[in-house]
């Protein structure tokens, strides 16, 4: 469908890997974006397990060396947040991908929530959603094995720092995230209340016509953009320690639309960092405009 000028996401055009994204080595599968190595099936445990179930089998994968590595862990959230498509379901994976056995239910990642420290972060392989789920509860295990990573089970606590030295640099009304390259407005909700989605798009767009910030390039984040910003270490907003931003709220839109049901887009809840969705005629989340800085 035209969606030219909408400000929707799929008005900017699709971003794709540069050649193969996936290559299969074996019973693992490279994916060239991230440099993590996956194992070809996603579900090599066969049954649900607890988190701590979950951890000590990637310890046992690690211990004898499986496929060749002794590295095997249970994913960090970002990373396993990284396979999935918000153009599928059932699975959420990108088109083409080689990988078995993928089941459309969640999946142990290896951080723990900070706001909520009994609970672990989970993905849904069938529709995207990244969700809290205690310890005690059933999910499948998709290991995954990181260089830099030593082997073994979840760390228990939140995502380690992934970037040092200031990361957002402020400038006239707008800050740099130096991570992404993206610019994200100071002030978190500058509509100044909650909006439909459809009043979040043409609030943006009435940006754009008027220059702000001597800028006509700003739109409604992805929900990549939006889940760029959380730090796992934080909570209540999980934006990273000492950042620059001012009236952030609790649960924002993104330009997203769910495949699932078209009904509803994608957003950020910003207490925690959970990615869920909103219903799009309801006028109960708020915008954060940002736009390509760099």
């Amino acid at each position: 469908m035209p969606c030219a000028g909408s400000g929707q996401d799929a008005s900017r055009g699709k971003l794709a890997a540069r050649g193969e994204r996936f290559q299969v080595r074996g019973e693992t599968v490279l994916d060239t974006l991230s440099g993590a190595l996956w194992t070809l099936d996603a579900n090599p445990a066969g049954f649900p397990l607890t988190w701590k179930e979950a951890g000590e089998h990637v310890l046992a994968m690690a211990s004898r060396a499986e496929h060749g590595h002794r590295n095997w862990r249970l994913p960090p959230r970002r990373l396993l947040f990284s396979l999935l498509s918000h153009q599928t379901v059932h699975p959420a994976l990108p088109q083409g991908h080689p990988f078995r056995n993928v089941f459309s239910g969640y999946y142990w990642t290896a951080d723990a929530c900070h706001r909520i420290p009994d609970q672990v972060w989970h993905v849904h392989l069938g529709g995207a959603r990244v969700a809290r789920a205690n310890r005690q509860d059933a999910a499948l295990v998709w290991p995954v094995c990181l260089p830099d990573c030593p082997p073994g089970g979840p760390p228990d606590g939140a995502a380690s720092p992934e970037t040092g030295g200031e990361r957002f640099v402020a400038r006239e009304g707008w800050a740099l995230d130096t991570l992404t390259g993206l610019g994200w407005a100071l002030d978190a909700a500058p509509a100044g209340h909650a909006l439909a989605w459809q009043e979040a798009l043409d609030f943006v767009n009435g940006w754009n016509r008027r220059g702000e910030w001597g800028a006509s390039d700003w739109r409604v984040p992805n929900i990549r953009e939006l889940e760029s910003l959380i730090d796992l270490a934080e909570d209540s907003p999980a934006l990273p320690d000492g950042h620059p931003f001012r009236q952030v709220r609790d649960v924002y839109w993104s330009s997203t639309t769910s495949v699932y049901e078209t009904r509803y887009a994608w957003a950020l809840y910003m207490q925690d960092g959970m990615v869920g969705v909103g219903f799009k005629p309801d006028a109960g989340f708020h915008v954060w405009p940002v736009r390509d800085a760099r």
